[in-house]
């Protein structure tokens, strides 16, 4: 086995999990998904792929119509994309691996921006890239970049820059001139840059397009920028395993190869879902993120009424990240939260060695009366700690 495959963190996340899982006592908030079902006609466009026999390979790269339907969306939020631009994957985290399979090589440098979700800091190091970190700063309850940091970071000799926002666990969204600053300097230094951006439509500061800004809004369809998409947040689809990966036209076929080894194609009827949750984009995704925007807003005044701990109500994302006084182990305090509480959370530590201390606290739920009684289980539990 090799060495980097050794070293893999376990997932912290799976850690809590795995002592919750099945005890009918706990609330679970500890994965990045909604208890929502999938909306009835996206299940039902699948039966019907499946009824008609649909179960064959497909292209590489996906359906030609749901190429053409993906860029057609993209267009409407972003400007002109091209159909020739999209490359279908089965799944948001396998657009991630395969970016960083066409980009990087061993020993290449990688620059990433965390806290984030720990597969996009472990996909270069198992391809064996050096990994660099340029962490968020956390000010009352808020993470914020230091843009110049993040900048000093990138010379001619770094590869590729990973930069997910809105941000998995903090929240944080690039802004646009931040966004402009870094695709000048990336033009400079000839790095790419590997944007996701599922939590795109998960956005709750005003905005004309209804998404948070997006380094397609700025970039030329022949820069160096592969941006990553999902199915899964904004659709309510993340069992269905579906993404799509927009990238320069000159890199498409060979991601088309790439997909062949690693997937060969995604599934025609999961593509057929997919044609249909776009066609019905408009009754889907602005219900879900009007839902989750009461539901952050029904958490996060719980939780920063607690002494003990300091939150911020997140720009973009379904997630509040909060610190808690005295909890300078996360992972410990997460599992003490299951045992004594019934109260599933994912640790900070998961995202980072920054985030040591924090929490993080998926808020999609279809009923939100279940926030307020994990905010109580919450509140219960801190008030019983020694002092």
């Amino acid at each position: 086995m090799r060495k980097a495959i050794q070293d893999l963190a376990e997932s912290q996340i799976r850690e809590v999990a795995n002592a919750g899982i099945g005890r009918d006592d706990v609330l679970p908030f500890w994965f990045g998904e909604s208890d929502e079902v999938t909306p009835a006609f996206i299940r039902e466009a699948a039966i019907a792929s499946l009824q008609r026999g649909e179960t064959f390979y497909a292209h590489n790269l996906g359906l030609p119509e749901l190429r053409e339907a993906i860029a057609g969306y993209m267009s409407e939020l972003h400007g002109p994309v091209a159909a020739d631009r999209i490359a279908v994957t089965s799944g948001g985290v396998n657009a991630l691996m395969l970016a960083v399979q066409c980009l990087v090589d061993p020993g290449d440098e990688v620059v990433a921006v965390t806290p984030v979700w720990p597969n996009l800091t472990a996909q270069p190091v198992i391809l064996g890239a050096r990994l660099r970190c340029v962490p968020l700063r956390p000010v009352d309850g808020r993470w914020t970049l230091d843009l110049d940091a993040l900048l000093a970071a990138i010379t001619p000799t770094t590869r590729l820059l990973i930069v997910n926002a809105p941000n998995n666990p903090t929240g944080w969204t690039l802004s646009a001139q931040e966004q402009a600053a870094l695709l000048t300097h990336c033009r400079r230094t000839g790095t790419w840059i590997l944007a996701d951006e599922v939590y795109e439509r998960l956005y709750y500061a005003p905005s004309p397009q209804g998404c948070a800004p997006s380094f397609l809004d700025q970039a030329q369809p022949q820069d160096r920028l592969v941006v990553v998409h999902s199915f899964s947040k904004s659709f309510l689809m993340t069992g269905w395993r579906l993404g799509w990966l927009v990238m320069p036209a000159t890199l498409t076929q060979a991601m088309g190869k790439l997909i062949e080894f690693n997937t060969s194609c995604a599934s025609v009827f999961t593509q057929r879902a997919a044609l249909a949750a776009l066609a019905g984009r408009n009754e889907v995704t602005p219900r879900v993120v009007a839902h989750l925007r009461q539901c952050r807003d029904t958490l996060v005044p719980l939780l920063a009424a607690m002494p003990q701990v300091r939150v911020s109500a997140a720009q973009g994302g379904m997630y509040a990240f909060f610190s808690l006084a005295g909890a300078d182990d996360s992972l410990a305090v997460a599992k003490r939260l299951v045992r004594e509480a019934g109260l599933g959370l994912a640790p900070g530590s998961a995202f980072a060695p920054q985030a040591q201390g924090w929490l993080r606290w998926c808020f999609a739920s279809r009923d939100r009366h279940r926030l307020v009684q994990g905010a109580e289980r919450l509140d219960r539990w801190l008030r019983n700690q020694p002092s």
